[in-house]
């Protein structure tokens, strides 16, 4: 197994947690869209709001989604240096192209991606681990569609709870209640998009003998993950808040509360059983689904599909990205 200098770890270990802070940032959207649309909070008070959340969400998850990450994904024997520089890239590199264009893609699948596009370069397709890889597939499609039936049960339910009262004290019960469930949405993407990072880092550590015989996320990683994540969410994503927040229909915020309701009851359940799934996949599901539950001509429809190609190409276009930047580490 190659050995790596500890220069060169520190600079892996460096790039693993820029990534993170690149995700709070392309992330941020996911957080802080609806309640910044609704105009429950200004930006700088959602987007504050937002990091601190994202920061603590240590204190309520456990590290499955890390574990998943760095164990399930490619084969941890065959990690190496070249092959978490070349998944990062490719996670890297497709996040910036989807934020400078404002394309609310998953960073969660294209680090995903990246890992796989790596492995594959580095020993083959034998060096995958399906059922891992399957799972966090199977998610790009499985996540959306939950915070869509949630969030359209919710708006049925709230509804009917409010039926008899006056739009003016909808609007002002659900200006406070949108604050908790923004909140709440902030804690599941923190506990679930700063693991990935986690999983990365602790794996490359693992390769590298400094966890011992079994792998685990040493404290040190999960509080420089959260960190570098909160700090991202600090810079926003303003491109893509527009886009999810005010383009793919047109939100209240009773709409804001239902949406996010549904989108952390999903992101919870994913993050306890340790499946990475994408904030953003399921927060763009939710927000269709509440459009949906006023009438089908309320959601922007072509946007919609738009950002349903993007899901679907990230995964494979990351994994392209990284397979090519492995390449590449071999000519030198």
């Amino acid at each position: 197994m190659e050995t790596l200098s500890l220069p060169l770890l520190i600079a892996l270990i460096g790039i693993a947690l820029m990534f993170d802070f690149l995700n709070g940032l392309h992330d941020a959207a996911n957080s802080i869209a609806t309640v910044v649309s609704t105009r429950v909070l200004s930006p700088r008070n959602a987007v504050l709001m937002a990091a601190f959340f994202n920061f603590i969400a240590f204190l309520f998850f456990g590290t499955h989604v890390a574990t998943t990450v760095g164990k399930g994904i490619v084969d941890p024997n065959i990690i190496t240096g070249q092959v978490i520089f070349a998944a990062l890239m490719g996670a890297i590199g497709w996040n910036l192209i989807t934020w400078y264009w404002g394309i609310p893609s998953s960073s969660s699948h294209a680090l995903v991606g990246g890992l796989a596009g790596a492995g594959v370069a580095s020993a083959g397709f034998g060096s995958i681990v399906a059922s891992g890889l399957t799972k966090t597939a199977v998610a790009i499609f499985v996540s959306p569609t939950i915070g869509f039936v949630l969030a359209l049960l919710i708006v049925l339910i709230v509804s009917w709870i409010f039926r008899r009262t006056t739009p003016f004290g909808v609007d002002r019960t659900f200006r406070g209640l949108q604050i908790v469930s923004a909140s709440l949405y902030s804690l599941g993407h923190g506990g679930n998009d700063a693991q990935k990072t986690m999983g990365i880092i602790a794996v490359l550590l693992f390769s590298q003998g400094y966890l011992g015989e079994t792998f685990h996320v040493p404290l040190w990683v999960v509080l420089s993950c959260q960190a570098c994540m909160g700090l991202g969410t600090l810079f926003g994503g303003w491109k893509i808040v527009r886009t999810m927040g005010s383009r793919l229909t047109d939100l209240k915020p009773v709409h804001g509360f239902c949406a996010e309701t549904g989108g952390a009851i999903t992101l919870f359940a994913a993050t306890w059983l340790g499946v990475p799934v994408s904030t953003t996949h399921t927060i763009t599901g939710a927000i269709v689904g509440v459009g949906s539950a006023r009438r089908a001509s309320a959601v922007r429809w072509g946007l919609a599909q738009g950002i349903v190609v993007a899901w679907i190409v990230t995964m494979p276009a990351a994994a392209l990205v990284a397979a090519g930047a492995y390449w590449v580490t071999t000519l030198f």
